[in-house]
C-alpha cells in the first residue's frame, strides 16, 4: 500500500507541471509552429533520459527491447494525442476543442476500471464528475458555444481523450515496461514530429533568452519529466485518484498566469477552484481492495 500512495504522489507531480504549459508557452513567444515546438520539446525529454542513462553508466539501448504493444501504446499515445490535438485546433474553436479534449481524466477514472484488481467505486465518479464541471467552468469562460458546423474538429478533439486516456490505462497493462523506456517513445515521437514539421510548416526560431528559456522549460517540465513521473504513477499508483486529480492542471495553469500577470481572478476562477478541489476530496476519499503489488 505505501508503494501505491508513493507512486501516486510521484504521478501527482505530472498535474503540477502540466499546470505550467501555458505560462510557459507564453513564454516560448507562441509563435513557433506546433510540430515544431514538440519536435524541439519531446527531443529535450529524450536528452534528459539520455543523461539519466550515462550517469548509469549505460547508452540506454537495451531498453529499446520492448514488446510490440508497449511500443504502440507508448508512441501512440504521446504522438497520437499530439497530432490529434493540433489537427481539431484547426478544424474547431480552441475553447471547445480543449473542452472536449479534457475528457480523458473521466475517461480514465472509467476505463481503469476494467483493469485488474482494480474496482469503480461511487467517490471515484462523484469526484471526477465535480472536477470535471470545474474544469468545463475554468476553460469555458469565453466559450462561444458548440457548433454543428465544427463536428468534425469536435470529433477529432474527443478522439484526443480517449487517445490519452487509453494510453494512460493501457499503460497499466504493461507495467512490467521500465519508465525509461518512455525516453525512447519520447525520441520516436520527436522525430516524427519533426517530419510532420518538415512537411506541413515553416521553421520560425526562438528570439531572445526568455523564449529559449521557455522552450527547454517546456522540454524539461510539462513534456520531459511530466511524462516519466505520469508513468510511474499510472503503472503503479492509485490511477483513478490520479485521473481525478489530473483536472487540476487547468486550475494550477490559470493561477499561475493571474500570479505573472497574463491573466485576472475572477468569480469563476473561484468557483472552478472549489469544484476542482472538492471533486479531488471526493475521489481520494474512495477506498479500494488492497492490490499485493507483485
Amino acid at each position: 500500500m505505501a508503494t501505491i500512495v508513493a507512486a501516486t504522489w510521484i504521478g501527482s507531480i505530472s498535474v503540477f507541471l502540466w499546470g505550467t504549459l501555458a505560462l510557459l508557452t507564453k513564454l516560448s513567444g507562441g509563435k513557433i509552429p506546433e510540430f515544431q515546438l514538440m519536435a524541439m520539446t519531446f527531443g529535450i525529454a529524450f536528452l534528459l533520459m539520455c543523461i539519466r542513462w550515462f550517469g548509469a553508466g549505460h547508452s540506454g539501448v537495451k531498453y529499446l527491447r520492448q514488446p510490440p504493444l508497449a511500443w504502440c501504446v507508448g508512441v501512440g499515445g504521446l504522438f497520437g494525442y499530439h497530432f490529434a490535438y493540433f489537427k481539431a485546433m484547426t478544424l474547431a474553436p480552441a475553447v471547445e476543442v480543449s473542452l472536449l479534449a479534457y475528457l480523458w481524466p473521466l475517461l480514465i477514472v472509467l476505463l481503469s476500471s476494467f483493469l485488474p484488481g482494480e474496482s469503480l467505486r461511487k467517490q471515484h465518479i462523484v469526484g471526477a464528475i465535480l472536477a470535471l464541471f470545474g474544469c468545463w467552468l475554468l476553460i469555458g469562460m469565453n466559450a462561444d458555444g458548440f457548433a454543428a458546423g465544427n463536428l468534425d474538429g469536435y470529433l477529432v478533439a474527443f478522439s484526443c481523450a480517449l487517445i490519452w486516456s487509453s494510453y494512460s490505462v493501457l499503460s497499466r497493462v504493461v507495467k512490467s515496461v521500465p519508465t525509461d523506456a518512455v525516453g525512447w517513445f519520447c525520441g520516436v515521437t520527436a522525430a516524427l514530429a519533426l517530419l510532420c514539421h518538415l512537411v506541413w510548416e515553416t521553421t520560425v526560431w526562438p528570439t531572445g533568452w526568455v523564449q529559449w528559456a521557455g522552450v527547454l522549460g517546456l522540454g524539461l517540465g510539462p513534456v520531459g519529466i511530466a511524462f516519466f513521473t505520469w508513468d510511474y504513477g499510472v503503472k503503479h499508483g492509485n490511477i483513478q485518484l490520479l485521473g481525478t486529480l489530473a483536472y487540476s492542471a487547468p486550475l494550477i495553469s490559470t493561477v499561475l498566469l493571474i500570479v505573472a500577470g497574463y491573466a485576472e481572478a475572477t468569480s469563476a476562477v473561484i468557483a472552478a477552484s472549489v469544484l476542482i478541489v472538492l471533486g479531488s476530496l471526493v475521489a481520494g476519499r474512495a477506498k479500494g481492495k488492497p492490490v499485493a503489488e507483485p
